[in-house]
């Protein structure tokens, strides 16, 4: 069982292929514009159950783009502080190494964008709505 998450933005998308039981499988950064040749790819020998899209930012466009493409119902979700929390698992995932362990989290910036994170925790907030009627 795995569900697609996707952070809808107008220059980069993220993706995320994420368990039934919350646990991030695979992450990509997408170009929008490429978004449906990259989903064909990333989804390659997965068991796909749905697909959770965030509702700001290009969401209709996104959805527009993906719903024929992925044979399984496309879910939209809230996306308000989605990035806030991808922050913090980011850091979960990759702790700071060497003197950025004592700086706090807040004062860091990732390496890395964090759009295929949100994504994740669309997928994660879908799940828990979903678990809880």
């Amino acid at each position: 069982m795995l569900y697609l998450g996707i952070d809808p933005g107008r220059g980069k998308t993220g993706l995320a292929l994420v368990s039934g039981s919350g646990e991030i499988i695979r992450l990509c950064v997408a170009e929008t514009n490429d978004i449906v040749k990259e989903i064909g790819s990333f989804l390659e020998g997965g068991n796909l159950i749905a697909a959770v899209i965030g509702d700001g930012t290009n969401s209709a466009a996104v959805k527009d783009a993906v719903k024929d493409i992925i044979p399984v119902p496309v879910e939209t979700v809230g996306e308000a502080h989605s990035t806030e929390e991808a922050r913090a698992i980011y850091w979960e995932e990759n702790p700071p190494r060497g003197i950025k362990r004592i700086i706090p989290l807040g004062l860091l910036t990732t390496p890395v964008p964090l759009d295929a994170y949100a994504a994740a925790v669309l997928v994660r907030r879908y799940l828990k709505e979903k678990k809880n009627g």
